[in-house]
């Protein structure tokens, strides 16, 4: 007798597919990357913070503080080039000369661009550009410290660095968020060996700050260590290394053609008062200073050689460690107006790594709360410095 064959289970019904849901970003040559959405809440949060505290302080004293955002100091030179382009300058009573070929090019470009498409001014143009730029750097800065030291880490990083104490500039029409925004992501991409885009990355940067100078060296550094413990010279590497320097080299070019002096531009910023002298101008503030603001002062760059030293031995990337130094470097060794020079190290972001691990390490009960102490003092430092004398 045989044995019967059991008959074969009915086919489940095939699921529907889920329905679409937006994916996670993917940037050329990356892998996708997954929408640090921690990093950029808390880093909003800071900013609304600021914001919140403008206004606020603001009403109590009478004072229009929005227009500070973008229509005061720096913005209003980027506006006027968006509007008109390059070619205004100013004479100062002492014979000095203030030209607009001290700014570099892509922010105002950006501006006019959306001024064009949109319905909006130049100036409000220019305030949103910052405003977004501002987020793209956070999840910049989230991506590197993230690398380096882990998730918890590069949320605490980015929230930290919406807290910087010149943190203010980050809401206005300025060119710190752009420039640092495209800075972040070109280092993301050396530390995950995509050359080529983060030279690309660093054109963009060099056609909106000076301070690319710092990126270019650590993409160049980069490259050579690389070079030499491969022992070999792989394309991408090189191509990414020669391609760093085109859009500074080729702004620098522009006003030495335009001017018709191969050392235009240098003498344009000269002008400015921002010529490399060394750090003699810093020397000379502090010695000029009443000897308890010089102390204080002494001690805070103490602080900065400290977080520098931190820098090195947390072992950080190196080209992150390159880029960190070079950027507070050239921000003392300027002849440029002190008070601007906490700002100028603003794209620094690396100095904050060392203090966002330890941070990173403590409870989140622990944690938040000194976080949200020192975006409260940013916010507070922020509304009295933008509705006094502002930024330089």
């Amino acid at each position: 007798m045989s044995r019967a064959t059991p008959h074969a289970p009915p086919a489940a019904p095939t699921p529907s597919p889920p329905a679409a849901r937006p994916g996670p970003l993917s940037l050329p040559g990356l892998r996708a990357l997954p929408v640090p959405w921690a990093a950029l809440a808390g880093y909003a949060a800071t900013r609304v913070l600021g914001l919140l505290a403008l206004t606020l302080t603001a009403a109590a004293t009478g004072k229009d503080g929005w227009h500070r955002l973008s229509g005061r100091w720096d913005a209003v030179w980027y506006t006027r080039i968006a509007e008109h382009g390059y070619g205004y300058q100013v004479t100062l009573p002492d014979g000095g000369v203030h030209a607009d070929l001290a700014f570099f090019p892509l922010f105002p470009a950006l501006e006019r661009a959306l001024a064009t498409v949109s319905p909006l001014d130049a100036a409000t143009a220019g305030l949103l550009l910052s405003w977004a730029a501002s987020l793209a750097a956070a999840w910049g800065i989230y991506a590197v410290g993230a690398h380096a030291l882990g998730p918890r880490t590069g949320v605490v990083l980015a929230v930290l660095w919406g807290a910087y104490p010149t943190a203010f500039v980050q809401s206005m029409a300025y060119t710190e968020t752009l420039f640092t925004a495209l800075a972040a992501w070109s280092l993301y991409a050396v530390l995950r060996d995509r050359r080529l885009l983060a030279g690309a990355l660093c054109v963009l940067a060099g056609l909106t700050r000076p301070t690319a100078a710092a990126l270019i060296a650590a993409i160049g550094i980069a490259a050579l260590v690389t070079a030499v413990r491969e022992r070999r010279l792989r394309a991408p590497v090189v191509f990414g290394a020669l391609l760093a320097p085109l859009g500074w080299f080729a702004y620098i070019v522009y006003v030495g053609v335009r001017q018709g002096s191969a050392t235009a531009y240098f003498d344009v910023q000269a002008g400015w008062g921002n010529s490399i002298d060394g750090g003699v101008a810093l020397a000379r503030f502090i010695i000029g200073l009443p000897w308890p603001a010089a102390l204080g002062l002494c001690a805070a760059l103490a602080l900065l050689a400290w977080l520098v030293v931190l820098c090195v031995r947390q072992r950080q990337p190196l080209p992150l460690l390159v880029y960190t130094i070079t950027v507070v470097v050239i921000s003392l060794i300027g002849a440029a107006y002190f008070g601007s020079r906490p700002r100028l190290m603003m794209p620094a972001f690396g100095l904050l790594l060392p203090p966002a691990a330890a941070l990173a390490r403590l409870r989140t009960r622990t944690a938040v709360p000194v976080l949200a102490g020192l975006a409260l003092a940013s916010a507070v430092y922020g509304a009295f410095t933008l509705l006094g004398s502002g930024p330089p």
